[in-house]
């Protein structure tokens, strides 16, 4: 009989050992050994589970972890493919709008890359370009009837015909800016070309203006070096005029000049010196609806001129590094002056000396609401500050009148870029 208990609760002790180790081993935890006593013709292993509270109690737990475990797992298999879908979504969502004319992100990146460029107007709409296509086209032919009227006074057949392919050339760009106004109103399909279309219309305004001048040059032949005026017909930031030269150190100076103009709202740029590390080194400049001002190393005095009228106006402003004291002096009449314009700094010397821009850097940033429109003439610098009878001679063309020593306004001196234009000056023949 004891070796029968003895066997019975072995068996029971294998039993229970075995489903006890197994879920031990699911849940990691301690390995329990219990032995019960059953009816002797029940099976020892059912009747130990049947009786095992805690071995039920772990079963259940077990399935309950097991399809949590499963749950989570659709749950997460689930929210891979949406994840999946979304990111799918998004990649083709951000090709498309980078393939987009219109998209903001790829409109800011030009935004930033565009601001200026030194050969190319600044970004317009249809209007304001066609607007300033009709102003080119107005003065091409205006300088055309000036050849005309050379021609017939001189007769010649060489200047006729020259005259005859100009015409065809102007009448060529006027059927481009009415194809343009067509295309506009047609419903703008070829705005997105806006800017090679554009391109190519000015390169050939720009060819245009250069062959006028070179016909200009038949009308001048004769005429001393120092009797020219240039012209800046446009507001851009491509025409202008570079001084061969740049100018020395200086501790006091005197700039001198002819201006007409009718520009609004501000002339421009008449002049500017600028020099490595300071674009604002000496800067002539009516901006806007500012008064016209004097900038030496980026300090400013504001000048009394009020030239902006049509016509022909001698401007000077003297200066010394000596208390920044300047004067201003428009018809040889003195109208303003003060003291604290870049006290005890010297004019710097090595920089690039431009007519008709203003720079934002050493030769470049030109900014075409900045640029100067009109007429300028015998622009003169010195190295010292001239007298009220010096300036006065200067303004009513005297002989007496004196050259600029730094600067002296010749036709060899200066390079041209752009289409400004050189013509015979006319304010001192007026005069006298």
């Amino acid at each position: 009989m004891r070796a029968m208990k003895k066997a019975i609760c072995w068996r029971l002790f294998l039993c229970s050992f075995l489903f006890l180790e197994s879920s031990s081993q699911d849940f990691g935890g301690q390995t329990q050994f219990i032995c019960t006593s059953v009816p002797k013709d029940m099976d020892i292993c059912a009747a130990t589970l049947q009786n095992s509270v805690p071995g039920e109690d772990l079963k259940t737990t077990v399935m309950q972890l097991r399809e949590t475990v499963l749950q989570q797992k659709e749950t997460i298999m689930n929210q891979k493919e949406t994840i999946r879908e979304l990111t799918s979504k998004l990649a083709r969502c951000e090709s498309q709008s980078g393939a987009e004319p219109g998209d903001a992100r790829a409109g800011g990146r030009k935004k930033e890359a565009g601001t200026k460029n030194t050969m190319g107007d600044v970004s317009r709409g249809p209007a304001d370009t066609l607007t300033q296509l009709s102003q080119t086209l107005q003065s091409l032919k205006q300088r055309l009837e000036n050849l005309e009227q050379f021609s017939r006074s001189n007769n010649s057949v060489q200047a006729n015909s020259l005259k005859d392919l100009l015409q065809s050339k102007i009448d060529d760009l006027e059927k481009q800016v009415l194809s343009r106004v067509n295309s506009i109103e047609e419903g703008k399909p070829g705005l997105r070309n806006e800017t090679e279309q554009r391109g190519r219309v000015e390169s050939t305004l720009t060819s245009l203006h250069q062959r006028i001048t070179d016909l200009e040059k038949g009308q001048r032949e004769n005429r001393p070096l120092d009797k020219f005026q240039l012209t800046f017909p446009l507001r851009t930031n491509y025409m202008y005029a570079k001084v061969k030269k740049s100018l020395p150190e200086m501790y006091a100076l005197t700039v001198c000049m002819w201006l007409k103009s009718n520009a609004s709202p501000g002339v421009g740029t008449p002049f500017s010196y600028a020099v490595p590390g300071q674009a604002n080194e000496l800067v002539l400049i009516e901006w806007g609806n500012n008064p016209m001002e004097i900038l030496i190393n980026d300090k400013v005095a504001k000048l009394p001129f009020l030239i902006n009228d049509g016509k022909w106006h001698h401007i000077c402003v003297t200066w010394t590094t000596r208390d920044g004291v300047w004067e201003a002096f428009q018809d040889g009449v003195k109208r303003g002056s003060g003291e604290n314009l870049a006290p005890y700094h010297p004019i710097k010397p090595q920089g690039l000396l431009i007519l008709g821009q203003e720079q934002d850097t050493l030769g470049g940033g030109f900014d075409a609401t900045q640029a100067f429109v009109g007429d300028l003439a015998n622009f003169h610098i010195w190295d010292r500050k001239l007298s009220v009878g010096e300036i006065y001679n200067l303004a009513t063309c005297s002989s007496k009148a004196q050259v600029g020593n730094v600067f002296a306004w010749m036709e060899t001196s200066l390079d041209i870029y752009g289409g400004a234009s050189k013509w015979t000056f006319e304010a001192c023949r007026q005069l006298n």
